[in-house]
């Protein structure tokens, strides 16, 4: 007979050390396989923290990533109870699902984004050189990690680089989750008339770009195209900038795996998925609810109840990995969740694997002497949006 399981608890948030999951995580994933916690307003739902429900969970047709159910796991103002817009593909199951990703899947294969190198290494190495005028103190968050992806993606869609910086704002509002009503809708608004000019103008000239072969294929009307360049948009930014800059802090704290790196280049690709595992940015995890009773992990999950994969925990579940708390670049056995599971794993994966690459690299080279300019615990984070980094992180070298 299976336990009743302990009393709801809230979503761990508080961490003690910048680069590690949230405290509570620890002892929930040793207490049970699946929890019950309580989401703001009192509704009931699941937390997994360990990897191998975060599998089956995340594979499971009985669970829906439709955006009309899903509970943000901890409190804002900022919530969405209506279906996602056409071509927001992100939000839906199969099969709108994967008719909308089908389209898109060619543009981000390891083949694309193989081509794409010299592009996004003439983008890292422009970022560089502004740096570099910058000086001694500039914030590479700015300067840097926040640029690189988001102008990759402008590049891609056709995105005019006079835009670029008002969409990054906008999608930095909307991932913030203290973010009030007025500023959201001040950001969507933003946003959707940026796509209502954008859209029209390139279905009158399509160019060569994802953005033209779409509208050169014919299957998507205007709402659609505007949907997709919205998770284009939105999807790119906000997810590789902050594992950017979140990479580059965790190394210049760990300078043995960053004396390490630099001394065998090529580590970078371990690096980067043990980096990937090991920090995990999407600190609120992934939400799925029931679309009918199920059983799961030992416990009877209600139709409609949401459960949230706590990637950051199971990403260091010792059941999965050896010294799951240690960094280590060397480690062979990935296989994180990092970017996701399932048909829901991340579209651009590919490609945020070959920015996290070139950018590491080409920084430690052209600033091997890099380090901080501010003490370490003085460097603020992002703990209140959706993806988890440095605000700002202010770096210093000598000239």
């Amino acid at each position: 007979m299976v336990d009743a399981p302990h009393p709801p608890v809230a979503l761990p948030t508080e961490r003690s050390c910048p680069f590690n999951p949230p405290d509570g995580y620890t002892p929930l994933r040793e207490r049970e396989r699946i929890t019950r916690i309580s989401y703001p307003g009192g509704s009931p739902g699941w937390l997994i923290t360990r990897h191998a429900e975060a599998k089956a969970l995340l594979t499971h047709k009985s669970f829906s990533a439709r955006q009309e159910g899903i509970v943000s796991p901890v409190a804002t103002e900022l919530q969405y109870d209506g279906p996602a817009d056409p071509g927001a593909f992100a939000k839906t199951d199969d099969p709108v699902h994967s008719h909308y990703r089908k389209m898109v899947t060619g543009f981000f294969t390891v083949r694309r984004t193989r081509d794409l190198a010299p592009m996004i290494e003439r983008i890292v190495h422009e970022q560089l050189d502004d740096l570099e005028k910058a000086g001694p103190g500039a914030d590479l968050v700015e300067i840097f990690t926040d640029s690189v992806p988001a102008r990759v993606m402008c590049e891609m869609i056709g995105v005019p680089e006079a835009e670029r910086k008002s969409l990054q704002r906008h999608v930095e509002t909307l991932g913030r989750l203290s973010c009030t009503v007025p500023e959201a809708l001040a950001a969507v608004s933003g946003m959707s008339g940026f796509l209502a000019r954008f859209i029209p103008a390139r279905m009158d000239d399509p160019r060569d770009d994802i953005l033209g072969d779409l509208i050169r294929g014919g299957q998507l009307d205007e709402q659609e195209l505007m949907g997709m360049a919205a998770t284009l948009i939105t999807g790119a930014f906000d997810t590789t900038g902050n594992m950017l800059a979140m990479g580059v802090y965790t190394l210049l704290e760990h300078p043995d795996q960053l004396a390490k790196l630099q001394e065998d280049p090529e580590l970078m690709g371990g690096a980067v998925e043990e980096l990937l595992r090991f920090l995990t940015i999407s600190h609120l995890g992934a939400s799925r609810w029931a679309l009918e009773d199920v059983e799961f992990a030992g416990q009877t999950i209600k139709k409609g109840e949401v459960v949230t994969v706590a990637l950051p925990a199971v990403n260091r579940d010792p059941e999965r990995y050896a010294d799951p708390d240690r960094l280590d670049i060397a480690r062979k056995d990935h296989g994180h969740l990092a970017l996701g599971h399932g048909v829901h794993q991340c579209l651009g994966q590919h490609l945020a694997r070959t920015i996290l690459s070139v950018g590491y690299e080409a920084l430690f080279d052209r600033f091997p002497g890099l380090r901080l300019a501010v003490p370490a615990d003085e460097v603020p984070m992002r703990d209140d949006y959706v993806h988890y980094g440095p605000r700002s992180l202010p770096v210093t070298w000598d000239d």
